[in-house]
């Protein structure tokens, strides 16, 4: 097994290697928070580049509910037709294309003056940074309801636009992540508590989505292995998780971890772990792969082929490439062609962690921005710029989002 070589999933579809793109947030919708010619021209590049999978950046399930400015939202089949569009130019080389579906919660910037929605009334706590998020309100049993029906409801869109399938995310501190985690769930009702109840959401959008689809349509969950805070989500908590979701068929699940408050993701912990530089969720992998009845796929911080292949020696069943799709979009082409080539951006040194996570941010989303409009990328840029540049963009994205609000309330 290499990374070249094709991976069967349990609903018996084909990924054509071993390197998925992972899911990294564009911003580049258009001013109706629909997929944009920017974010076509981006997803050309990837499909042309030579990558198994594609899995797209977070499309919304509410556009009240939106992890920044610039998101997608598929929430009903008013313009259809242009994800059709999107289905097919992801899919144009013969890969698969999923569309990763998602919730904020907590996690939604309080500039775009929504009501913000979790399970628990737990506030963000990012320092200096927690002005950035409003207080939530903890959900009621008619609010869960909605969320379990858009999630449905948007992966049978995706299916019907032509996607090969969906990913729910239920990592990175995100409301599905945030059910999960007992330092964001304070329930005491069946969402909350032990971690059947805490998984329960997760779960009933899963077996429902799997109700409302194809057997041949994906059906993917992203997964922290870890929250990296003290008292937080577990491994041994992923584990059993994983366990739930291998009695649901699920095809695949992504490994990743951390949230806005301790950005793991990035190679940054909070509750005193050290990660490696790169394939940072690989240890955690290997452990949760001894469990797993569905191929397992990590993402976090792989660059360079040699790490590549050994994801996959050691057993995990996809390699999740997000930052350095960024930079090379024909890296997967470069490698199976015999380059070492290892695309990387400068290291951000600040002290400021969470600050130091937004601008790592913002140099990706910078490179995306370039390849979307068929320019090369610039991993040599400043991060302070890079910084800048992202907010003054994010200024005039929430000043159209509250438009869009405006007009279609």
């Amino acid at each position: 097994m290499t990374l070249f070589s094709e991976l069967k999933l349990p609903n018996g579809s084909v990924i054509p290697n071993r390197v998925a793109k992972a899911a990294m947030e564009e911003n580049l919708a258009d001013a109706n928070l629909l997929p944009s010619t920017q974010l076509f021209n981006l997803y050309k590049a990837w499909a042309d580049g030579g990558v198994g999978l594609i899995i797209s950046g977070n499309v919304m399930v509410d556009s009240k509910a939106m992890t920044g400015p610039g998101g997608v939202v598929l929430e009903n089949d008013k313009h259809l037709a242009v994800f059709q569009q999107w289905a097919k130019i992801g899919q144009a080389n013969g890969g698969q294309f999923w569309l990763q579906i998602n919730h904020p919660g907590r996690q939604m910037p309080a500039s775009l003056q929504q009501q913000i929605w979790a399970p628990s009334a737990v506030e963000m706590d990012m320092g200096k940074m927690s002005s950035y998020f409003s207080a939530p309100k903890a959900m009621d049993e008619a609010k869960i309801q909605d969320i379990i029906a858009r999630f449905v409801k948007t992966a049978t869109l995706a299916e019907k636009a032509g996607f090969s399938g969906v990913e729910v995310h239920a990592a990175h501190g995100y409301l599905l992540s945030q059910f999960l985690s007992p330092l964001t769930n304070k329930r005491s009702d069946q969402w909350g508590g032990s971690l059947a109840n805490r998984a329960r959401l997760l779960i009933e959008i899963v077996k429902q989505i799997k109700a409302a689809t194809s057997e041949h349509f994906a059906v993917a969950v992203k997964l922290n292995s870890a929250d990296f805070q003290r008292g937080g989500f577990t491994l041994d908590d992923a584990k059993q998780v994983v366990v739930m979701l291998g009695e649901l068929s699920v095809d695949l699940v992504e490994l990743s971890g951390g949230s806005y408050e301790a950005p793991a993701m990035q190679g940054s912990a909070r509750d005193g772990r050290t990660l490696a530089r790169e394939a940072y969720f690989l240890e955690f992998a290997k452990e949760i792969r001894e469990i797993a009845t569905m191929p397992i796929m990590i993402t976090g911080g792989i660059k360079r082929k040699s790490v590549a292949d050994q994801v996959i020696a050691e057993g995990v069943d996809m390699v999740g490439i997000a930052t350095a799709l960024a930079i090379e979009p024909a890296l997967v082409n470069k490698w199976r062609n015999g380059s070492h080539v290892t695309p990387e951006l400068a290291a951000i040194t600040w002290k400021n962690k969470p600050l130091a996570s937004v601008a790592n941010m913002a140099m990706v989303k910078y490179q995306l921005t370039r390849l979307s409009k068929n320019k090369q990328a610039n991993p040599k840029v400043w991060p302070i710029w890079a910084f800048i540049k992202q907010q003054i963009n994010d200024v005039f994205r929430v000043k159209r989002y509250l438009k869009y609000i405006h007009n279609n309330s």
